[in-house]
């Protein structure tokens, strides 16, 4: 698989990462990355930057060292009506918006409970992506979650930073294999996001491209190998909810 788009990265904006958007874009160019999502952690993370940033986007750059740029947030979804941590106004102005659980943000539920988080975030018309629904300190339905993210259009992620050995999250290979293999059975399309905090990162998929290689899973599901695919996929969504 020629992987040609990161759709999960983080900047100095986030609060814990280490690079700016040009050494991130600069790292990308000399990956052979066409086009890079840029996905700072929401307003209600620790330390972060508050909803103005994201206001003020529209004024930035798309594209930086040739590299195409999709500039947005990776939200935070706050309880298991799916809300999450910037409005609509702001959300409809961002190219690409990744919904996730994180612990400073929302506690662990049930199964039936977070499942509920993922299915009512999808269900908002600016997110694009689940991000890292492969976290097993928050136990969820894959069934449900793959169903509901075909019938809404939205793409699960499979996340590199959860496979690596010294992730914080629990049980994310185990949980990955399920998922995918249900993302076959109903051929519902993933994103692979590197979840990139410094420029090393940026583009390296090595622990998700053989996970998928384990599994055989079809590549015409991973849209991380043509940028028209992916952003059509992006206009299919965002149509589809007008």
């Amino acid at each position: 698989m020629n992987f040609v788009l990161d759709t999960h990265t983080h900047t100095l904006a986030s609060g814990h990462a280490k690079n700016t958007i040009r050494e991130m874009a600069a790292t990308a160019a000399q990956r052979g990355i066409r086009l890079l999502g840029i996905t700072e952690h929401g307003p209600k993370s620790p330390g972060v930057c508050k909803e103005y940033y994201f206001n003020s986007l529209k004024l930035a750059s798309r594209n930086v060292c040739g590299v195409e740029l999709l500039l947005g947030a990776e939200l935070n979804i706050l309880d298991t009506s799916g809300q999450v941590d910037l409005p609509d106004r702001t959300l409809r102005e961002l190219d690409l918006n990744i919904a996730s659980l994180h612990t400073p943000c929302i506690l662990p539920g049930t199964r039936q409970e977070n499942t509920q988080a993922y299915i009512h975030a999808m269900q908002n018309p600016y997110v694009d992506i689940i991000g890292h629904p492969d976290d097993g300190r928050y136990p969820v339905d894959y069934e449900a979650v793959v169903q509901a993210a075909k019938d809404y259009g939205v793409l699960l992620e499979l996340n590199e930073s959860s496979l690596r050995p010294e992730s914080s999250r629990k049980d994310a290979g185990k949980n990955d294999k399920e998922m995918l293999k249900l993302c076959i059975r109903y051929q519902v399309p993933i994103a692979i996001g590197s979840d990139a905090h410094c420029r090393e990162d940026v583009g390296n998929n090595s622990y998700a491209l053989a996970l998928l290689r384990e599994l055989q899973f079809p590549e015409q599901l991973v849209l991380n190998g043509s940028v028209e695919r992916f952003k059509e996929h992006l206009r299919t969504r965002r149509c589809r909810t007008k």
